[in-house]
């Protein structure tokens, strides 16, 4: 079976959620996903250092309850709250519904895919050697409960003069075949002054009770 899913997608209805969660006739559809993606844009430029892993957007008639998960959520709520009014009131120039803004702690930031390559992609543009990242980032992983991980680059690894290659680690067990394991999953593009490298991430945190 040569054929590739998203890990994620495979998921949904069965152990992971949609991440935005409304209903809209023909008429708005169209409207309401633009207007999604202009508030997650919004959002990940502005959480960028606050370890933003997912938002989730949730409508209802004229409201809209948007999550943030992220690992430090100081960044994001701010001095007496003063940072998510300030972010609410611009989402607010974006959407004609009322916003709520809300903020998760991520307790395990070492364990969530999309902070893992986020974090190998700031190291790569220091120029730091990428097995030497890659080790790491599996290693730590692991020591804080994750039951295996995978870690794929691709890309021009050893800098303009080099081919294009990919480079991977393997630790513990990651069964992306089986429904009921919880995989997390990342995939970012980290873009580098001789070209882009893609990063992927799985991570494999136990069996869901279906």
């Amino acid at each position: 079976m040569g054929q590739q899913i998203n890990p994620t997608g495979y998921r949904i209805g069965i152990s992971k959620n949609w991440k935005s969660r409304w209903f809209a006739d023909k008429k708005t559809y169209a409207d309401l996903a633009i207007e999604d993606f202009r508030i997650r844009k919004y959002l990940e430029d502005k959480f960028d250092s606050a370890g933003l892993k997912d938002i989730d957007i949730e409508r209802s008639l004229n409201e809209v309850k948007i999550t943030v998960r992220v690992s430090k959520p100081g960044v994001v709520i701010g001095r007496g709250g003063t940072g998510v009014e300030a972010v609410q009131e611009e989402l607010a120039k974006m959407t004609k519904a009322k916003v709520f803004l809300t903020a998760d702690e991520l307790k395990v930031p070492e364990t969530e895919a999309r902070l893992v390559a986020d974090y190998i992609c700031r190291q790569l543009k220091r120029r730091l050697p990428y097995r030497r990242l890659l080790v790491s980032a599996a290693t730590s992983a692991m020591d804080r409960g994750a039951l295996g991980i995978k870690i794929r680059l691709a890309g021009l690894l050893g800098g303009s003069n080099s081919i294009a290659r990919i480079e991977q680690i393997y630790r513990g067990s990651v069964p992306v075949q089986t429904l009921r394991a919880d995989i997390d999953y990342a995939q970012i593009d980290c873009h580098l002054l001789y070209g882009t490298v893609g990063i992927k991430v799985w991570v494999y945190k136990g069996e869901i009770e279906l």
